[in-house]
């Protein structure tokens, strides 16, 4: 039991550095949004009106790329916080499948994630997550 506790405890700290350079990395874009806002003003050059749409259509994107990569940065945070606080098992399990799709830090964090959070003893650790028994759940068989 108490080794587990220690492995959600470094899950959740790996989650909260993933989540923080999941952060940083979103912020890449941010150069294509300057330079297409550069584009749309006319900053660069005077550029015709096709030039101008291609800056505003590059801003979009850009911003669209941030903005997720900044949500998935939160949900991974938000997973940390839950793993620290055993609580949301769900939750956590969705998240460590969905980070096995960022290569190569969410890979590895989620298949141990999905590791851990598979032990008998982490999901004692987070109590009830829905009714086990059919008695309980109005199941009868």
């Amino acid at each position: 039991m108490n080794q587990d506790l220690e492995h959600l405890k470094l899950l959740s700290i790996f989650h909260y550095v993933v989540a923080g350079l999941a952060a940083l990395f979103a912020c890449i874009p941010l150069i294509h949004f300057f330079l297409g806002l550069a584009i749309a003003t006319g900053a660069v050059d005077d550029a015709p009106g096709e030039a101008r749409l291609i800056g505003v259509f590059l801003m979009v994107i850009a911003a669209l790329i941030i903005v997720t990569g900044w949500a998935m940065a939160v949900a991974i945070f938000i997973a940390g916080r839950n793993l620290a606080r055993q609580t949301h098992y769900t939750y956590c399990l969705v998240m460590a499948g969905i980070e096995c799709i960022f290569m190569p830090f969410g890979t590895v964090l989620g298949v141990f994630t999905i590791v851990v959070l598979m032990r008998e003893g982490v999901k004692a650790l987070f109590g009830s997550f829905g009714p086990t028994d059919t008695a309980a759940s109005g199941l009868e068989v």
